[in-house]
């Protein structure tokens, strides 16, 4: 094992017991109240999930800050909590959801064939997603950046990318951006972010490009070794969405109801506070897209 690798390891197990740490509180007694007396109509997801006290919920499991597995498997994070908050408003208490690792490329298809309840797992709202999930949203709003090596003085902005090997995820807006805006540069894909990582740290591309959330946690977990280019710059916006089958209207609207009033209660910026927050500053909240 390299240096650097031995070195990203660390920190990111690091950071994510913090996360999971601030996230849990110490108490259960800071988790989101569970709903007792919600009542759902007959034949809603809702009242499915409800009635059966679990949900299946599809989250990154390698991107610090939003969601990253500690030590015993289970992911902690912004999308984390954003996922409990949702559960307990159906009644469900955060030890009955199950968490199912969803990369960027099988998000749409866990969605599809019923593998999970909801997506939360930085993810972007998009039309060509809308073709075939629904969503949710947004509860964030982001943006793409650019990540080097410490060293790299050569890239400093989107326009210094000729001829540069950029590594991003396959399936993801980050990386469709690249190809319909910067041909001029390589692109390598992988299959995680932590993957991405993994081939900037041994010299194997120039760059990583996503979004700045997910750089920045990236950069914490790794101070010695990584940046941001212009100090997490970004040039696109990537509004996060909570994907949920298509044509589930009522399922979405009791979805975007419930950020709403996490919104309005300040759950929300709680739920940032302990996971995004040990980073980045407390955003506003979107406004919800109620399409």
């Amino acid at each position: 094992m390299t240096t650097s690798r031995r070195l990203l390891l660390t920190g990111g197990a690091g950071l994510a017991a913090a996360i999971a740490l601030a996230a849990c509180g110490g108490s259960s007694s800071d988790e989101p109240a569970v709903a007792e007396d919600a009542t759902f109509a007959d034949g809603s997801t809702m009242k499915k999930l409800a009635d059966a006290g679990k949900i299946t919920i599809g989250t990154k499991f390698d991107q610090p800050l939003f969601g990253q597995a500690g030590p015993d498997g289970t992911p902690a994070g912004f999308d984390v909590e954003i996922g409990t908050l949702i559960a307990a408003a159906l009644g469900i208490e955060k030890k009955s959801i199950e968490w199912v690792e969803t990369v960027s490329a099988n998000r749409e298809p866990f969605i599809e064939n019923g593998k999970v309840d909801l997506v939360v797992a930085t993810y972007t709202i998009n039309d060509t997603r809308k073709e075939v999930v629904d969503f949710a949203g947004p509860y964030y709003v982001a943006g793409q950046a650019l990540m080097v090596t410490k060293d790299n003085e050569d890239i400093t902005g989107e326009d210094t990318l000729e001829g540069k090997k950029v590594a991003s995820v396959e399936g993801s807006t980050p990386a469709q951006y690249m190809t319909d805006n910067h041909p001029e540069a390589e692109l390598s894909t992988f299959d995680t972010y932590s993957n991405c990582v993994t081939a900037l740290t041994n010299g194997q591309v120039d760059a990583v490009t996503t979004d700045n959330v997910i750089l920045a946690g990236f950069v914490a977990a790794n101070k010695e070794e990584l940046k941001l280019v212009g100090d997490g710059a970004t040039f696109t916006e990537e509004p996060y969405g909570i994907g949920l089958k298509k044509g589930d209207d009522d399922f979405r609207t009791f979805v975007n109801d419930t950020l709403q009033a996490a919104y309005d209660d300040g759950s929300w910026a709680k739920a940032w506070e302990e996971t995004a927050g040990a980073v980045l500053p407390t955003p506003d909240p979107p406004e919800i897209d109620r399409y």
